[in-house]
């Protein structure tokens, strides 16, 4: 299938070929997983956290849970995506607003800035918290986008329509029992509405909610996403991943989405964690000259584990189900 991946070329993206025999969309990386919290001062896990492109290396901003099971964000770098220094004191942001914890981030690119969103504890209530930074030494935290209860906000890499673009998972105070995407435009990254439902929860993998993972892919065949999704079974929660692909300048539109997931726990350390049977995408690097992208995904709410496919392969699966 002939498509265009609208992105830079990432020619030091990790990568590992797909293993011989195997037919699979998306395949895991055979040193998974790739961030433990060894070596981290008081870490008790390291998952469901986002990286970039960074210079000519990598930079992130990580979920690390301490061992006063504390949610806290910090910053960390690596030369090939593999091999990870994440700081060992979590980011003090600047700018005054509501930070109680934090957790679940994402890293968008935009222009020069790096945004970062994340669930932020907002007076002890979970809601979409935002910060800027350049050096991934300075954060300055903006106003929260939403009021509570929020999750999962995840920004467009340009402005659509001359606005902001983000999806966010409307929730509840708890563990949220159900979910769907929405869309939210902003004309200055502050103030937040036009608000349009994109996807709901189907059935199996996907039945009880859904989230937005990864920043949305920009290919010529629409906006590429990786999202989890999640059933309810006898044993609790399980989490996988699929993707969906939406129109460029109208991306409340689903051009098609996967019916069987794409990935889902198998792994011992998917399987068991702090939260067994968890797959949570977070964040993709992107080679747009060649369309291979890694998926960083959260495993077992205990690690992170990483994930290759190949962009057309993935557009020609998603269109075939239109």
């Amino acid at each position: 299938m002939n498509c265009k991946i609208l992105t830079s070329a990432l020619p030091n993206i990790p990568w590992e070929e797909r293993p011989a025999g195997s037919s699979e969309l998306m395949w895991r990386y055979s040193g998974n997983p790739v961030i433990r919290p060894d070596g981290i001062r008081n870490a008790n896990s390291i998952f469901n956290s986002a990286v970039v492109p960074f210079g000519d290396a990598y930079a992130g901003v990580f979920r690390v849970d301490d061992t006063c099971r504390i949610q806290r964000l910090h910053a960390g770098f690596s030369a090939d995506g593999v091999h990870w220094k994440i700081e060992d004191d979590p980011i003090v942001f600047e700018g005054g607003q509501v930070f109680e914890y934090g957790y679940d981030p994402r890293v968008c690119r935009i222009g020069d800035d790096y945004w970062v969103t994340w669930c932020n504890g907002f007076h002890g209530q979970p809601t979409i918290g935002i910060a800027v930074t350049r050096d991934f030494k300075t954060f300055t935290q903006k106003e929260n986008a939403f009021l509570p209860f929020n999750r999962n906000g995840v920004l467009f890499p340009r402005k659509i329509n001359g606005k902001y673009a983000m999806f966010s998972r409307p929730s509840d105070p708890g563990h949220t029992p159900f979910g769907d995407i929405y869309l939210s435009f902003s004309p200055d990254m502050v103030h937040w509405g036009e608000h349009k439902l994109v996807m709901s929860p189907t059935r199996g993998w996907q039945a009880l909610k859904i989230g937005a993972g990864p920043i949305p892919i920009e290919t010529d065949r629409g906006w590429l996403l990786f999202y989890h999704g999640v059933l309810l079974s006898c044993n609790g929660y399980v989490y996988s991943m699929g993707a969906a692909l939406f129109d460029l300048e109208e991306p409340w539109k689903v051009i098609a989405r996967t019916d069987a997931y794409l990935m889902a726990p198998k792994m011992d350390y998917e399987r068991v964690g702090d939260v067994p049977n968890v797959v949570f995408p977070c964040a993709a690097l992107v080679d747009g000259a060649t369309g291979r992208i890694a998926v960083y995904y959260g495993a077992a709410d205990t690690v992170t584990g990483l994930a290759f496919c190949r962009a057309e392969e993935i557009l020609a699966h998603l269109l075939k189900q239109k």
